[in-house]
């Protein structure tokens, strides 16, 4: 084996470097999806026990139950399942929250990036500024807000908390994606005829994909896994999101550590079909080529 090769290559990685390369990159994967392993752990041992001192992934006794008391309530105690309301709640408060933020972000970071108006500047930084404020900042004077216009226990209520915190961050990033849009594409269809509201719609949106899927799943995932606000605005139980609803697992002085796991399991899954279902999109380079140069 000529080992000088091995570490060293003129032209290319050599084996060695590839080689620690994917071993850092087993590593990173590992670290992270161990603790979702353990969760998995915890979700299929018999009872509640949360602790133990076997590290193996499935248990001996490993049991399915938590995952019926789940799904399908306990028949013993003659308590019915809430899980399919929590997360149908969560997934009508997310995807309004997702589809009403991505078009009002939208129409605001085209206007921010093609026109020229006063207080562009500023506008910019104050959006900005906004993202530096801790959510806990601002429970206060959104729940004056909502109690005031009678949106307390409403999904609207919420949806607009979410949007207020989602929105500004979203306009930079289409702002950003639309700025390295050439502005040839939008004055060649001004010229045979489109407004500029058309123009925004068929050339402008279909070549942002990438972006509008970055910021479509920033709201929805903003939303999805949000407990402190969601905990003032929502106080009836048939209103609650899954944050919500997983925390009557816990009572004062005791835990359903193998609900409380299983139910996180499943809640999970959805998140990462939308992830996956939406990465085809999350590529860059759309507009390569768009323009003759």
């Amino acid at each position: 084996m000529n080992w000088r090769k091995f570490f060293y290559r003129a032209h290319g990685d050599s084996p060695f470097k590839r080689l620690i390369i994917h071993l850092i990159l087993i590593g990173a994967c590992v670290i992270a999806v161990y603790p979702i392993l353990r969760i998995f752990t915890i979700s299929i041992r018999p009872g509640d026990r949360l602790l133990s001192t076997d590290l193996r992934i499935i248990p001996k006794d490993a049991t399915l139950n938590s995952y019926r008391l789940v799904l399908f309530g306990d028949p013993v105690t003659k308590r019915k399942s809430d899980f399919f309301l929590w997360l149908w709640n969560s997934l009508v408060i997310t995807l309004t929250t997702a589809t009403i933020g991505v078009i009002l972000s939208a129409s605001a970071a085209y206007a921010f990036s093609r026109f020229r108006f006063p207080g562009r500047g500023p506008g910019l930084i104050f959006l900005l500024t906004t993202q530096m404020i801790p959510a806990g900042m601002l429970l206060l004077p959104l729940y004056i807000m909502l109690s005031r216009l009678k949106l307390i226990n409403n999904y609207l209520g919420l949806v607009i908390a979410y949007s207020v915190t989602s929105v500004p961050f979203s306009i930079w990033i289409l702002k950003g994606y639309f700025d390295t849009i050439p502005l040839d594409l939008e004055e060649a269809a001004l010229i045979d005829g489109t407004s500029r509201l058309g123009a925004f719609y068929r050339i402008i949106l279909p070549l942002s994909t990438p972006s509008l899927a970055i910021a479509f799943l920033f709201n929805f995932m903003s939303g999805w896994s949000e407990y402190l606000v969601a905990r003032v605005v929502l106080q009836k139980a048939n209103m609650y999101t899954w944050p919500l609803g997983l925390w009557t697992f816990a009572g004062q002085f005791t835990l359903a550590a193998g609900r409380f796991a299983a139910a996180s399991i499943m809640i999970a899954l959805p998140a990462m079909a939308l992830f996956l279902y939406s990465s085809k999109w999350l590529v860059s380079g759309l507009t390569l080529g768009g323009v003759k140069g």
